[in-house]
C-alpha cells in the first residue's frame, strides 16, 4: 500500500512532526530550568531526558509506518517487536544515563515526564483531529466485482 491509499501514514509522519516540535519546546523550557536549578549539569540532565523520552515516541510512529504495508500478523509482530526492544533498551539506557556523574536526577526525571506527557497530548491531537474513515470505501454493501458499485 503506499502512503495515498493509506491515511493512517500521514498521520503518522504529523505525529512525528508535532512530537519534534513538542520536544524542542520542552527541550529548551527544560534545558532553561535545569541550568536555573543545576547549572550545565541541568541543562544536559533536561536534554537527555527530552531526548530519550522523543526519540522512544518515535520509534513506535516509524514501526507502525513501517508495518502498515504488511499483513495483520506481521504488522502486531513488527509493532510488539518493537515495543519490547524498546524496553529492554530503555532500561539499559537509563541505566547507563543515571550512572553519569553529570545527570541530576530529579531533572533527567521531570523532563522526561513532560517529554512523555507532551508526545502524549500530540498523540491525541492528531488522531482526533484526523480524517480518517472508519470503513474501507472500497467495498460497500450491495456492490459486487462483476457489477461494481451499487446504484441506490
Amino acid at each position: 500500500m503506499s502512503s495515498t491509499a493509506n491515511p493512517a501514514a500521514g498521520i503518522l509522519r504529523k505525529t512525528i512532526i508535532y512530537t519534534a516540535v513538542v520536544a524542542v519546546v520542552i527541550g529548551v523550557l527544560g534545558g532553561l530550568v535545569g541550568y536555573a536549578v543545576a547549572g550545565m549539569d541541568g541543562l544536559l540532565s533536561a536534554l537527555v531526558g527530552t531526548a530519550l523520552a522523543v526519540i522512544f515516541a518515535v520509534i513506535t510512529a516509524i514501526s507502525i509506518m513501517f508495518a502498515i504495508r504488511k499483513p495483520l500478523t506481521v504488522f502486531f509482530g513488527i509493532v510488539l517487536g518493537s515495543w519490547l526492544l524498546k524496553i529492554i533498551v530503555f532500561i539499559a539506557l537509563l541505566a547507563f544515563v543515571t550512572s553519569l556523574d553529570f545527570v541530576h536526577p530529579m531533572i533527567l526525571f521531570l523532563s522526561m515526564v513532560a517529554a512523555i506527557v507532551g508526545t502524549l497530548a500530540v498523540d491525541v491531537i492528531v488522531v482526533l483531529t484526523a480524517r480518517q474513515s472508519y470503513v474501507d470505501p472500497s467495498v460497500l454493501p450491495g456492490d459486487t466485482p462483476e457489477t461494481g458499485p451499487s446504484t441506490r
